[in-house]
């Protein structure tokens, strides 16, 4: 807890508030701009005791639902009440998830790029959208449906996904793709969709469920991947996942891999 610059914040943003902006009349004698400490107190549910010891650095922390409570009286931004929270020594709250939206950048930029493989995938793995380099690289997942379109159930109940990668990576991949989910599982709180999907996982799949039964978690944002096409050959790849606030989406971008520049040769005496 940061409670000197939590007591400057506050006071800073009761100062930028008039009254009407919050529903309260202005009244006579007002010698100084913003709301007065007792109102933020009043729209917040608290002791004016208290939250003047808040503005004084001199007060324990705050809970998460007393920031909350301060957040909506001072008509706080995303982003101010975050900077809220970490400064009263909490976690900011989850940021409101995307669900299947993808933003008009997001559109455009699979639109523009043509010869980089960028995929964007939700936090339980369905395909929400590819550009054409991708659709032509992971065939099997393109044009399903439903769970047809999840990369997790295709891997472990559709044998034609795995074609593309060679038999060593199949355990990788399985225990990525695994531990990926647990996490986005645990993330929502265990909501309907994700346990639907993980009961069905469980049921059509035994290398899934004993999997499932190691617990083992991890969000992959970073990893190398290589493809078998039929008309190229090998192919490898850097992926790289960029998420959401909410931690719902992810963009994924696959890269070639640099490759190191030839050695220089060396200097023979006398040349």
């Amino acid at each position: 807890m940061n409670r000197s610059d939590l007591a400057d914040f506050l006071r800073r943003s009761r100062a930028r508030l008039r009254p009407l902006d919050v529903g309260l009349p202005e009244g006579p004698r007002r010698r100084t701009p913003g709301l007065r400490r007792e109102e933020v107190a009043q729209l917040s549910g608290m002791s004016s005791d208290y939250y003047m010891r808040l503005e004084q650095a001199r007060s324990p922390q705050p809970s998460a639902q007393m920031l909350a409570a301060l957040a909506r009286a001072l008509r706080l931004s995303e982003d101010e009440r975050d900077h809220l929270y970490l400064l009263a020594g909490h976690h900011a709250p989850v940021a409101r998830p995307a669900g299947e939206l993808i933003a008009p950048g997001v559109r455009h930029l699979l639109e523009q790029v043509r010869d980089t493989p960028v995929q964007v995938v939700s936090d339980l793995g369905y395909l929400l959208a590819q550009n054409a380099i991708a659709e032509a690289l992971f065939d099997p997942v393109c044009g399903a449906e439903g769970e047809g379109a999840n990369v997790v159930w295709a891997w472990f109940t559709n044998p034609k996904v795995r074609e593309p990668y060679t038999p060593q990576e199949w355990n990788r991949c399985s225990r990525h793709q695994v531990a990926d989910l647990r996490a986005s599982v645990a993330r929502r709180g265990g909501d309907a969709v994700a346990s639907r999907l993980v009961r069905r996982l469980r049921a059509h799949s035994d290398e899934f469920a004993a999997l499932w039964d190691l617990h083992e978690v991890g969000v992959y944002r970073s990893y190398r991947l290589r493809v078998r096409h039929p008309t190229t050959g090998t192919l490898e790849f850097d992926v790289e996942t960029l998420l959401t606030p909410a931690s719902d989406q992810r963009l994924r971008i696959f890269t070639v891999p640099p490759q190191p520049a030839p050695p220089v040769p060396a200097e023979r005496d006398g040349l």
